[in-house]
């Protein structure tokens, strides 16, 4: 699409107040996950994507997750506190909504708890903890705690609202891949998010902007701040080009817009996806758009891994493998290679199996399969938008 004549004058530092239109739970009942499909109203922005790019969101703090923070220090949330980079002063209350994460306390900041802890046995927990330095048990220790746990654990250390949040980094927005086509939705984003919940530490913990959307915003109403960022992670300029996609899970968000713009632009040629998730019956995300996306030709070919359908878990990479050779004949007939998802194992995992696949279907020695893979990369028809 064309640039608007008018650039829109919001930005990440001047966020636009958009609105929530609908909050929908994709999972079946019964399914271990709690997956969102969410529509912002952009209307009125001026703001223009394109497939691939992503909205970020700035979220507020849970006002439970605060008020146990202004309990335990017994404060009234009233009390005025400075923050960096800001010339005027917010209160206690409005600075632990807004502006602060409530987790990822750091050795610094368990550093100060113990100089501050008046408590003999609080103070020697600490002294321990610190002497371990950047030591596994210190990272693990911190990794399973908020600053809700080390105001609670060491109620001796209370320090001044000033000195609490001097010790608390910004909070930040999250960005989400935009899972719907301009063409199709000009003044809307659509968004596929997984709403996190877990336990650590004995305690529930939840994911401050999934929930945030999931639960916390009143739909039509709850301004939320969004901004737009592009990304490297584009459809081929020709229509005519295969393209092939993985995706499990959320990471199925980009190529839902990419299949959208497909067809909006009557591209011709294929596309391969492969999604995953736990279970076909709760968890086939977006199941009757891509059967129908197949029905009409949009979407050539798709292959599932649920991995808890069967005895031995089956992944994306799995089916990659299985369809080697015929995954191989689309590479060499010029298709990109897209991969969208979890950075740390799944994208690491389809990484090693492409390599694969190139080095056996390609008879290349290892030299030349790192080559193959690189000149992939480097003509834009290996993109990866990895988190």
């Amino acid at each position: 699409m064309a640039a608007p004549a008018h650039p829109s004058p919001y930005t990440k530092d001047q966020p636009f107040a958009a609105r929530l239109l609908e909050n929908r739970r994709l999972n079946g009942r019964g399914s271990a996950k709690d997956t969102r499909h969410l529509v912002v109203d952009l209307a009125g922005s001026g703001l223009a994507y394109e497939p691939g790019d992503s909205l970020g969101v700035y979220p507020t703090n849970d006002a439970r997750a605060v008020d146990e923070i202004l309990g335990l220090l017994q404060a009234t949330g009233d009390e005025p506190v400075q923050l960096p980079r800001e010339t005027a002063a917010v209160t206690l209350r409005e600075a632990l909504t807004s502006r602060l994460s409530l987790a990822g306390p750091t050795r610094k900041a368990l550093q100060f708890f113990a100089e501050k802890a008046t408590d003999v046995a609080e103070h020697k927990r600490l002294a321990s903890l610190l002497a371990a330095g950047a030591t596994d048990p210190l990272a693990a220790y911190l990794a399973e705690r908020e600053f809700v746990d080390l105001l609670a654990e060491y109620p001796s250390a209370r320090p001044t609202p000033q000195e609490l949040v001097d010790q608390m980094r910004r909070l930040q927005p999250r960005l989400y891949s935009i899972a719907s086509s301009p063409r199709r939705h000009p003044d809307q984003v659509h968004l596929l998010v997984a709403v996190v919940r877990y336990v650590t530490n004995q305690r529930q913990r939840q994911g401050v902007c999934s929930t945030f959307l999931a639960d916390r915003v009143e739909l039509g109403r709850t301004p939320v701040p969004v901004f737009l960022t592009a990304s490297h992670f584009r459809l081929p300029a020709d229509d005519a080009a295969d393209i092939i996609m993985v995706g499990p899970g959320t990471g199925l968000a980009p190529f839902r817009a990419f299949l959208q713009e497909r067809e909006a632009r009557g591209a011709t040629g294929r596309t391969w996806l492969f999604f995953g998730d736990q279970r076909r019956a709760t968890d086939f995300l977006y199941e009757d758009e891509l059967t129908a996306w197949q029905a009409r030709g949009v979407l050539h070919r798709i292959d599932t891994a649920f991995s808890r359908d069967q005895e031995h878990k089956v992944y994306v990479q799995d089916r990659m493998q299985e369809n080697a050779a015929e995954l191989w004949r689309w590479l060499e007939r010029g298709a990109a290679f897209y991969v969208c998802g979890d950075a740390r194992r799944m994208a690491k995992d389809v990484d090693q199996m492409l390599h694969r696949i190139v080095a056996e279907h390609g008879g290349l020695d290892p030299v030349a399969t790192t080559d193959y893979v690189k000149a992939l990369k480097r003509d834009g028809r290996y993109q990866r938008d990895v988190y």
